[in-house]
């Protein structure tokens, strides 16, 4: 069994494992940030914290936005830092059985930023690998310019 939290961007749904999740608030200002990679919109505060935030429509290519009251931030942990993440809109927890994924590979091979696909009761959710959401470039850079601050 795995648990993902689901949200949609572009009204596109994905997933992430629960265990990643921190938790999820309403978007803020958030505060650009020089230098960064161009998928960094800027940062935000949580909770004392410098948290740098993934414009994930500009990781996935979709038509970049303007902020709006609903928007979202999921506040997720990767292996390297704490990351806030922007989306449309947080689903709810779901739950998949192991025979209702299917890794990347099997799936759509090449899709670098997707671990899998999970079927769910109501359709299916694209499940983010968190670790390679940016790159290696992309994160000496950001790690550069947080450090610059």
């Amino acid at each position: 069994m795995g648990s993902v939290v689901t949200f949609e961007v572009a009204a596109r749904r994905f997933g992430l494992p629960l265990e990643r999740v921190e938790r999820a608030v309403r978007v803020v200002e958030i505060t650009p940030l020089p230098s960064a990679p161009a998928v960094v919109a800027g940062v935000v505060d949580v909770r004392g914290s410098v948290v740098p935030v993934v414009d994930l429509r500009r990781r996935f290519s979709l038509p970049s936005r303007a902020a709006r009251l609903s928007d979202q931030l999921l506040i997720v942990d990767s292996k390297v830092r704490r990351l806030a993440l922007w989306v449309d809109a947080v689903g709810d927890v779901a739950t998949y059985r192991e025979q209702d994924f299917t890794g990347v590979d099997a799936a759509v091979p090449g899709m670098e930023y997707l671990r899998g696909i999970a079927r769910l009761a109501d359709g299916l959710v694209l499940i983010q690998d968190l670790e390679q959401l940016l790159t290696v470039d992309e994160e000496r850079a950001l790690t550069e310019a947080i450090d610059r601050v």
